[in-house]
């Protein structure tokens, strides 16, 4: 299995490594972030499936993963010839990027399949991959201040009325999304109607 090569290579070079609902998680050092998924590709890694962004700004408390630095990066790789063989060979590398500085190498060169998720990861939580071939934004427009996915973003003070009578408060959507207040959303009076056209 790919996925034990994997952790017992993490546990020698002294990793941290955390198994959770049957997911192997890894906790790279950024400066070594390039030399380990290195390793991990030529183990048989041979597929990135995704790369996501995380931001602990405010994050809820009580929770069990503990976050150096404000922001993370987490990538999804996956063995192809282990996964079609149902052996579950999938692992979850993740990297802490500080705030003050927040870039991290490129593994476009690694696994291509890295240029548009860590382009939406830049457009979105202003982390800036270095030696990407292409990093601009990719859903917000070149123009567009800051980045939307960050916990400190503004989200603008209009409430959204939906057709049936369901709205987003602004205040109590931001104060959800840190964790303090689970209703996001509000109701506006009577019954229900359906739409008439």
């Amino acid at each position: 299995m790919r996925r034990d090569q994997a952790k017992a290579y993490a546990e020698e070079k002294g990793i941290p490594v955390r198994e959770e609902h049957g997911m192997l998680h890894l906790v790279l050092p950024l400066p070594e972030l390039k030399v380990h998924m290195r390793a991990f590709k030529e183990m048989g890694f041979n597929y990135l499936a995704d790369v996501i962004g995380v931001d602990y700004l405010e994050y809820p408390e009580g929770t069990s993963w503990q976050h150096p630095e404000r922001f993370a990066v987490i990538y999804e790789l996956v063995s192809m010839p282990g996964f079609a063989d149902g052996d579950g060979s999938r692992i979850y590398p993740r990297v802490y990027v500080p705030e003050k500085k927040p870039r991290l190498e490129s593994v476009t060169d690694l696994w291509p399949s890295a240029n548009f998720p860590e382009r939406e990861v830049y457009d979105l939580f202003g982390l800036v991959f270095e030696g990407h071939p292409d990093l601009r934004r990719i859903l917000l427009p070149e123009d567009a201040e800051g980045h939307p996915l960050r916990k400190d973003h503004s989200l603008g003070e209009t409430p959204t009325l939906f057709g049936e009578g369901r709205y987003i408060d602004p205040a109590s959507f931001r104060a959800g999304l840190r964790g303090k207040d689970k209703g996001l959303t509000g109701w506006r009076g009577g019954r229900r109607k359906g739409e008439r056209r």
